[in-house]
């Protein structure tokens, strides 16, 4: 299964993120995959994210600081499960 998890404060591109990543996920039957929120700043930090939001797929930053496609979510996460 895949883990996928947004890094942000809350604010609206965080929630953006999280409702479009969604969005593209459900629409492909063949990816399983839990997604978590992280809000907490020094989690974020971990990640060396500076600019949010962000997103993460299997601990690997894929994105930050945009809000990506639909389309290159579901290539992000199909190439994590290729691996």
């Amino acid at each position: 299964m895949l883990t996928v998890k947004v890094l942000g404060s809350g604010c609206p591109n965080c929630k953006k993120l999280e409702a479009e990543t969604r969005k593209a996920l459900d629409a492909q039957p063949g990816i399983a995959y839990e997604l978590v929120k992280v809000t907490d700043y020094a989690d974020i930090a971990a990640y060396g994210v500076v600019s949010t939001p962000a997103l993460v797929m299997n601990e690997q930053v894929v994105s930050s600081g945009r809000i990506p496609s639909g389309d290159q979510i579901v290539s992000w996460a199909l190439e994590q499960q290729a691996n």
